[in-house]
């Protein structure tokens, strides 16, 4: 079952980028009694998205538009987001 976190995050990157591969993935129990785990099972994640909307951008600016779009969760109620974000074809 997923996260509450993780399902939120899908939503929200749907919605901003419809990517042609979405895989959101709970990384926290890797992380358990390590720097930023708060005992919730949703503080490490890594996102593979792929989506036209990075074609032709740098790999900094396609991080920022997945950050943008997920709002405060990085940062907040997340502790650490690992992000893979690819155009079609790469």
């Amino acid at each position: 079952m997923k996260s509450r976190i993780a399902t939120e995050m899908e939503k929200l990157l749907i919605a901003a980028f419809s990517p042609s591969h979405l895989a959101v993935i709970n990384d926290s129990a890797s992380h358990s009694g390590h720097a930023g785990d708060d005992g919730s099972g949703e503080s490490h994640f890594t996102i593979e998205i792929e989506s036209a909307a990075f074609a032709g951008v740098s790999r900094v600016m396609r991080q920022r538009m997945v950050n943008n779009a997920l709002g405060d969760i990085p940062g907040q109620r997340v502790h650490a987001l690992a992000i893979r974000a690819k155009a079609a074809g790469e």
